[in-house]
């Protein structure tokens, strides 16, 4: 096994503000503690947490790194204390609380899992994040069953792509929104049953088209809304959703305020629920990964599902790779990867 050097290449953020503060620079390699083990970096996904990290909008947990990046790929190089397993020149994909822009980053043992045999070492970095926040938020928190039909906003993003491939696989019809028609396209070919185009049409007229007649007969609307915009879009899914309904909020990027008629929420009695990831115990982390071990890694081995991965960057261009998920442009997921075969 390569020896571990003294040093690494990371991204700094020298101040808040746009792209450009993201500058190369080195740092000691940090050494692994109880339960942690240390992750030779092949690569590491670009989130829009690392967007709001980077303006001085999304601190990391208290005592945590203040390097960015949420999820790596790579080779365990070395163990803390009491850690068996992942063994030494294990390959896995981890979810990490900071630290991903660099060449060597810590992760909690048991949240680290094994790359599925059909993914790349390098694009099983675009996994964790993604694949953690639907899985807890959709099947979880949002109870999402075979049967159901589920609505996803945002469905070219890496957590659309994400959502769309794992709710068809587990049997639900899938409505998703998107901003142009080639994303819709994607998003069609991917699995979506309906994808619209809300620059051009209005998404909550055409979903109430769709869901006007449930298999039922009788029941319309959507089961579950997973939604990342909130604002004006907010009172529009409590009217799209169906009896026993459950919206699911996991960001606000048109806002966190809205003015809601709450008297459709009480009458279909819905459910409100959402969550955020990183700032969740090792513990809950463990028990997702768990869970996505069981029922998600079966369909990630066998092709069913995979990670869409846009573009990759080198780690010294970090900077390029936030520009490209600020101007939304992308379908899928965004890497960084830091040469260091």
């Amino acid at each position: 096994m390569k020896n571990i050097p003294q040093s690494m290449r990371f991204i700094q953020i020298e101040k808040h503000g746009g792209p450009d503060v993201l500058k190369l620079d080195s740092m000691p390699v940090p050494e692994p503690g109880h339960g942690e083990v240390l992750i030779h970096v092949s690569a590491a996904g670009v989130n829009r947490p690392d967007l709001m990290q980077r303006k001085g909008l999304y601190p990391p947990p208290p005592g945590a790194s203040d390097v960015p990046g949420l999820e790596v790929s790579g080779t365990v190089v070395s163990l803390g204390q009491n850690v068996t397993e992942p063994a030494l020149g294990s390959e896995v994909c981890a979810l990490v609380a900071c630290g991903g822009y660099a060449e060597y980053c810590l992760a909690a043992d048991s949240i680290c899992l094994p790359i599925p045999e059909k993914i790349s070492l390098e694009y099983a970095a675009g996994i964790p994040e993604t694949f953690f926040t639907v899985w807890t938020n959709v099947f979880d928190r949002g109870q999402l069953k075979s049967g159901e039909s589920f609505l996803v906003h945002g469905g070219s993003s890496g957590i659309g792509t994400t959502a769309i491939q794992l709710a068809k696989a587990f049997g639900a019809t899938v409505y998703t929104t998107a901003g142009t028609q080639e994303k819709c396209e994607f998003c069609e070919n991917l699995g979506a049953d309906a994808a619209i185009n809300y620059r051009e049409q209005d998404f909550s007229g055409v979903i109430k088209k769709l869901t006007e007649f449930g298999k039922s007969g009788t029941r319309s609307g959507v089961d579950v809304i997973l939604d990342m915009v909130g604002g004006p879009y907010f009172p529009k899914n409590i009217k799209l959703l169906a009896d026993e309904g459950r919206l699911v909020q996991i960001a606000l990027m048109h806002g966190s305020k809205a003015e809601v008629d709450f008297l459709p929420l009480l009458l279909k009695r819905v459910t409100l629920t959402g969550s955020t990831l990183r700032p969740r115990s090792v513990e809950q982390k463990t028990e997702i990964a768990q869970a996505m071990h069981k029922n998600v890694w079966p369909l990630l081995e066998s092709g069913i599902v995979h990670p869409i991965i846009h573009k990759t960057f080198p780690l010294a261009e970090a900077a390029a790779a936030h520009r490209l998920m600020e101007s939304s442009t992308h379908i899928g997921k965004i890497l960084l990867t830091t040469d260091t075969t």
